[in-house]
């Protein structure tokens, strides 16, 4: 956890805290999860994303299980920009102290042998490997496939689905109502804006009645903005901590805890930002 900070009281009753990280490249927190996070990892902050509008897009493509994306740089290119990564993400994030401080809330508040879903689980490393070593049956889900090659290698004992977490295949894995927890650090950035209440919906009801979530996001109030990340385009979307809780709450979740942390990468390739951890239990 970043260091310094300060504590105050949120409308809901619960305490928002929030902390000052500064840029230490020996070993800075992650600005994202393990990777591809369904179609990407963490990205710029407020600052870094209001300066990158209409950063250029590329050209479409096409990606199978994906339904056709309208805009001219979609979901395909998105996978593809992770896939050409790989492992540099976790360089460029060598430690993620906040994601492994929600994820220990995650996998310490649920029952021993839980069933839980990472919601873009990237390369599996840390939430996965953390779940894993819990004691919880672990199922991933990102759109890379060179991500979801390397969650195989980090954390073999996970169960793994290639699908875009915006229009999560129904049917087995993914049945309703199977989960006891779900794990979604950075992945919804990844997603536009009119996507994020459906697919928190979607994870409201993959829920067990008072399962729980665990999620992430950068703080920034754009939407589906192109920006540059690792020598790569990917698109992210953002909100500030106060519409974030509304969007999480108006699809049926209760908010536990909050953090905000300010965190500066190790790579000079990626902007410094704030991210927000929401601790949620289904209502």
């Amino acid at each position: 956890m970043g260091s310094g900070g300060e504590e105050r009281a949120v409308p809901n009753g619960h305490t928002r805290s929030t902390h000052s990280t500064p840029a230490d490249p020996a070993g800075p927190e992650a600005a994202g999860s393990e990777g591809a996070q369904g179609t990407g990892g963490g990205s710029g902050g407020p600052d870094g994303l209001d300066a990158l509008d209409g950063f250029g897009d590329g050209d479409g493509g096409g990606l199978d299980g994906v339904p056709p994306d309208d805009r001219p740089w979609g979901r395909a290119e998105q996978a593809g920009a992770f896939d050409a990564i790989g492992d540099r993400y976790d360089q460029a994030f060598p430690t993620k102290q906040s994601q492994l401080t929600a994820g220990a809330w995650l996998a310490g508040t649920l029952p021993p042998g839980s069933r839980v879903l990472d919601l873009g689980c990237g390369t599996g490393v840390p939430t996965a490997r953390q779940l894993v070593d819990a004691g919880h049956r672990v199922t991933g889900v990102d759109l890379s496939t060179g991500m979801l090659a390397l969650a195989r290698e980090n954390v073999p004992e996970g169960e793994y689905l290639q699908a875009d977490i915006a229009h999560l295949p129904p049917g087995p894995p993914l049945e309703p109502g199977g989960f006891d927890g779900v794990a979604a650090f950075f992945s919804l950035l990844m997603l536009r804006r009119s996507e994020i209440p459906e697919t928190l919906r979607a994870v409201h009801e993959l829920l067990a009645p008072e399962g729980l979530l665990a999620l992430s996001m950068v703080e920034a109030d754009v939407d589906d903005v192109p920006i540059p990340f690792l020598g790569h385009t990917v698109r992210v979307s953002g909100y500030l901590q106060d519409d974030l809780r509304k969007v999480v709450t108006d699809a049926g979740f209760e908010v536990i805890k909050e953090d905000a942390y300010a965190y500066a990468p190790a790579s000079t390739d990626v902007p410094p930002e704030r991210q927000i951890y929401l601790c949620c239990r289904r209502a």
